[in-house]
């Protein structure tokens, strides 16, 4: 049903050097890329991440209660997401672990503008 989302930036390059760097961890790159956008993904016919700078030339802010989650393959992919987000000079929102006991498990940080972010896996509870 997505077919992408944006986080906004006020700093393309920096954005793109810090999501090239952390999608690379997992084995994605840029799809599509202009001067004002770069979208990550494994295809065109699936969901894509987009950085971009606001097309109404305003400053990007970030939005109360909004957040991108990332799907992983396994608890083993957060931590290389987080702790590569975190190396990348993320700012800790929770640390990667299980929350609760359903069997999710991720970890959450903001991008070098911001935004919300959480890498999660879904494992079997306990585990």
């Amino acid at each position: 049903m997505i077919a992408y989302t944006t986080v906004g930036t006020n700093d393309l390059e920096t954005s793109k050097a810090f999501y090239d760097a952390l999608f690379g961890e997992i084995g994605v790159g840029v799809l599509w890329a202009s001067d004002t956008f770069v979208g990550y993904g494994v295809d065109m016919a699936k969901p894509m991440f987009g950085v971009c700078k606001p097309y109404n030339g305003e400053a990007a802010t970030t939005g109360n209660g909004t957040m991108i989650a990332l799907a992983c393959s396994n608890k083993e992919a957060v931590h290389k997401i987080y702790d590569k987000a975190i190396e990348l000079g993320a700012q800790d929102e929770g640390a990667a672990g299980p929350r609760g006991d359903s069997g999710f498990y991720c970890g959450y940080f903001r991008d070098p503008d911001g935004n919300k972010i959480n890498a999660f896996a879904m494992v079997a509870p306990g585990a």
